[in-house]
This record gives C-alpha cells, structure tokens and sequence, in this order.
C-alpha cells in the first residue's frame, strides 16, 4: 500500500477528526471555542469572522524561498500518481499558509522544521534543503518521517513533519480533487422508489393504479403536488 492510499484511510478513519490537533498545546485542546457573537451571515459566517478572514488572507507567513520548499515538501507526503494530482496542485500550500496565521502556534514549530532542514543539509551535504538531490532530500525525510525509529536528536524535526504531514493530509482531503479522490459525494439527493411492493401488501393497502403516473418521477421531485377539493391528486 502506497502512502497516498495510507493517508487516505487515515483520512476516512476515525482518526481523521484529530489530525489539526496532533501537535497542539494542551492549553489549544482546552480552549473555549463557543460562539461568543450572536447572529450571522449565510454559511454560518458572521461579520466578524468575515472581517478576521478577509485579514488573514491579506497577510504572508511564509518568505518565498519557505514557500518553495513547502512545494517540494507536502508533494513528498502527497505526490501525484495515476489517479489524482499532487497535494501542491490541490492548492495545499495556500491552506498550510492560511493555517499558519489562523493558528499562530503553529508557526514555530513549522519555521523551526525549515530551518532544520536547512541546518541539517549544510551539515551533511554542505547544500541547503532545496539545493538537495532528490535521493538527498528523501535521506534527510526518512530520519524524521517515522517517529517510533527517529532518534532524539531529532525529536523536533520529528514533531515538525507530524504537524506538516497532518496539514497537508487536512489540506488535500479538504480540497475539490481530495474529495473528487475519495469519491466523496456529499449531501446528493437520490430517487427514492416508493415502499416496497411486499411491506404494501403486507399492511393490506396498494396504490391507486390511476395514480402510478404521477409517482416516483425524480425529474419532478421539486413539483408540488395539487389536489383538488374532493382530495384526488390532479398533478
């Protein structure tokens, strides 16, 4: 099993609601995060929260050469394949970049990761992370990509990827072509067939074959019925 399809069923799993919270504070866990303005705007946003959005979006977390190497990075953890595209053509960078600001306790540990990157390609390599080959990149990715086998000399870099890896899982799953991937199809109406012949029969009534043309037409689901005063369907 390939790591897309990995982070896939985690996804769907019932792990999947606590994926943002994996690296939080325990002070973030216990925060109160009830509605404290009432009133509201279409989709649950209010003017507030519009205001703080439109704010967020506005403002740059990541420097260009951080944002080149988040490209390289969420594509690593969600690289295209046959089926769909990579995490950074799903718009995942710009999620990661709104989070950062959304949540600013993320912000240290996500520049401190980079930073390591580079600290740790300088050392070894004598070249910066994006300066790295890809066999490279994928060496310094393995020490800190599997916490049960990471060493704790590396156990900020560690809770770095776990954060990056978890946003960008957020981030594609969240998105048109993750919810095209997972074949999600959300809220769709179906055609429902009417009670089943034998539960009808069962409870001695049937419907009236005058009125057959008239039922089970999905195309027509939004026409309202009108009866006339003797109560006989007339469309």
């Amino acid at each position: 099993m390939n790591r897309r399809e990995n982070l896939k069923l985690l996804f769907t799993g019932s792990l999947a609601s606590g994926l943002l919270f994996t690296s939080c504070s325990p002070e973030d866990k216990q925060a109160d995060l009830s509605p404290k303005i009432s009133g509201g705007t279409p989709g649950g946003r209010i003017e507030e929260e519009i205001q703080r959005d439109q704010r967020l979006l506005s403002e740059t977390f990541f420097t260009e050469e951080e944002r080149k190497k988040l490209e390289v990075l969420v594509d690593i953890i969600m690289p295209a394949d046959e089926e769909s595209g990579s995490a950074s053509q799903a718009g995942v960078p710009d999620f990661i970049e709104f989070m950062m600001k959304d949540s600013p306790g993320y912000q240290t540990p996500m520049r401190g990761g980079m930073m390591w990157l580079d600290s740790y390609g300088n050392d070894v390599y004598g070249k910066t992370f994006l300066e790295l080959s890809k066999k490279e990149r994928m060496e310094v990715i393995d020490l800190i990509a599997w916490p049960d086998k990471a060493s704790p000399e590396v156990k900020g870099a560690v809770t770095f990827f776990n954060l990056l890896r978890n946003l960008t899982a957020t981030g594609y799953f969240t998105s048109e072509m993750g919810y095209q991937y997972l074949g999600y199809k959300g809220n769709t109406p179906n055609a429902w067939d009417g009670v089943p012949e034998e539960v009808m029969k069962k409870h001695g009534v049937e419907l009236p074959e005058k009125y057959l043309a008239h039922y089970l037409k999905p195309e027509e689901r939004g026409t309202v019925a009108v009866w006339d005063d003797d109560g006989n369907l007339i469309g």
